[in-house]
């Protein structure tokens, strides 16, 4: 047996629009031997609501939430709150979540608020993707970006909570100048390996380590399509290798999106992760 925090990023497992769907996916994550779980806490749209929205989720009801994932012995590894701009055809998911000026505010307000119930709930971090960051510090989107960016943080700051930028949308190295130009204690990383691939795992883990408070447990396998953890080209020994040599001790929240017996591919990254 390890020592890794082994959770669970629990949208993995479908949507939480209930509180009945909710203690559904608990019971599941609990099943899977996980000691934590990372709930997605946004509406995205109408017709896919999420029981845990800061506009739903408010008083009282944040304190029997919070008691009520207790219950099934889990802790909380944090929030996600991925909010989407306009698409952009040709562009990467998810687009332009930061840099879009249409609804932009809206999204800036939703996503302090999930701030809000993330200090609420004792477990602060919230991640999401702002959208690609350019190289380009004078380029009009970098602007915007850092002006929507530093505006969230800055109210991170003001309630005890932390806002966590996920890789992959851009080099290691852009992403960290984006996070020296904010310049807050408030402002971290979650690493997600698998989005890493293309740009390089270990050197992303040297390059943003001061920051990395979170990560997600996830695996690319370009033949099955399967995001199973131990089954693709993340290159774990060396990946968790460079983590523990940062003194890394947060929470790998295994994740997996492809619908591909998803509870078969939680319970072996579980297992395969145990060993470390």
């Amino acid at each position: 047996m390890g020592t890794l925090k082994i959770g669970l990023a629990l949208w993995s497992l479908g949507p939480t629009a209930t509180e009945d769907e909710l203690k559904k996916r608990l019971n599941t994550a609990r099943e899977i031997g996980v000691k934590s779980v990372q709930p997605w806490c946004v509406d995205n749209g109408p017709k896919d609501i999420c029981v845990l929205d800061p506009d739903r989720c408010v008083g009282t009801k944040r304190r029997e939430m919070r008691d009520l994932i207790r219950s099934y012995g889990l802790e909380i590894s944090g929030f996600c709150a991925q909010l989407t701009g306009q698409h952009e055809p040709g562009q990467e998911w998810p687009g332009s979540a930061f840099h879009d000026p249409r609804g932009l505010k809206e999204r800036i307000e939703k996503t302090k608020k999930t701030l809000e119930l993330a200090a609420d709930f004792g477990a602060p971090i919230v991640t999401t993707h702002p959208g690609a960051i350019p190289s380009d510090t004078s380029a009009q989107r970098y602007r915007t970006l850092l002006e929507s960016c530093s505006a969230i943080t800055k109210h991170a700051e003001a309630v005890g909570g932390i806002f966590c930028i996920e890789t992959g949308q851009e080099p290691a190295d852009v992403l960290r100048r984006f996070i020296e130009d904010i310049g807050s204690d408030s402002l971290k990383v979650n690493y997600d390996p698998a989005n890493m691939l293309s740009r390089g795992v270990v050197e992303g883990v040297q390059t943003l380590a001061p920051w990395i408070v979170h990560t997600h447990a996830k695996d690319h396998n370009p033949k099955t399509g399967k995001a199973t953890v131990g089954e693709g080209l993340v290159p774990w020994n060396a990946y968790i290798a460079a983590l523990k040599s940062i003194d890394y001790r947060g929470w790998y929240a295994l994740e997996d999106e492809t619908g591909k017996d998803v509870v078969a591919s939680l319970m072996h990254g579980r297992q395969f992760l145990e060993k470390y």
